[in-house]
């Protein structure tokens, strides 16, 4: 696998930025305790920011505390999260939307006990309208009722309307936001197009940060401590 696909809270389970990643677990788990949240978007506000390898990551942490996940690739236009999970790319989220009653027959295992994937299926000519459909709402209801999360990795904001469409359906939205890619005019334009579609915004996710070396033997340091005091 390449590394640009890296499952690193299940392959690195110890390293700073899995635990960034069980951070952003525990908070949800608070966002959860105030309402309902199961249905859990990811976003970026322009491409190559890392949504659909943060949503995978998420995923991951959250089916390690024993929680039946499933991640749903609704980028239909660059679906990458079969080359994540090293799924082939057969059938998907489009086959469910276009035929004629929902099946999760297209829902397979992961090597991450307790995930599962839904990957996004033949590119269709109309991903928005798919999107805003009454069948994908009500999938997602089905999903709702299957799973204790369902984890949406959705296109860009800026770029096309999906992710706007799909926002208002959800219980929240992640915006997930390159700090070497990002420029702030962008990430204002995203957030308010989020916020027009009635998405309910729950944070954001600052990807690529540089983690200083102060931190990073404070970090070690720490662990090494628990482990040994245990």
């Amino acid at each position: 696998m390449s590394s640009k696909y890296q499952l690193i809270v299940k392959e690195q389970n110890k390293s700073p930025i899995s635990e960034a990643y069980r951070g952003l677990r525990t908070n949800l788990n608070f966002c959860k305790a105030e309402g309902e949240l199961k249905t859990i978007m990811f976003t970026s506000a322009g491409p190559g920011e890392g949504k659909s390898i943060t949503a995978a990551n998420t995923a991951v942490a959250l089916a390690q505390t024993g929680k039946r996940v499933l991640i749903v690739d609704c980028d239909l236009r660059k679906p990458v999260q079969y080359k994540i999970f090293n799924q082939g790319r057969t059938g998907g989220l489009t086959n469910i939307l276009v035929g004629d009653e929902i099946s999760l027959e297209f829902i397979s295992e992961t090597e991450v006990k307790n995930l599962f994937l839904l990957a996004s299926g033949p590119v269709p000519p109309n991903p928005s309208e798919l999107l805003g459909s009454d069948k994908m709402l009500e999938l997602l209801g089905r999903l709702g009722s299957e799973y204790d999360y369902v984890i949406i990795d959705a296109p860009p904001v800026v770029a096309v309307t999906d992710a706007c469409v799909l926002a208002a359906k959800l219980d929240g939205v992640i915006l997930v936001l390159g700090t070497d890619t990002v420029r702030p005019e962008m990430a204002r334009k995203a957030k308010e197009l989020l916020i027009r579609a009635k998405g309910q915004i729950l944070g954001v996710v600052l990807n690529r940060v540089e983690l200083e070396m102060e931190y990073m033997n404070y970090y070690y340091y720490y662990g090494n401590q628990a482990k040994v005091t245990r």
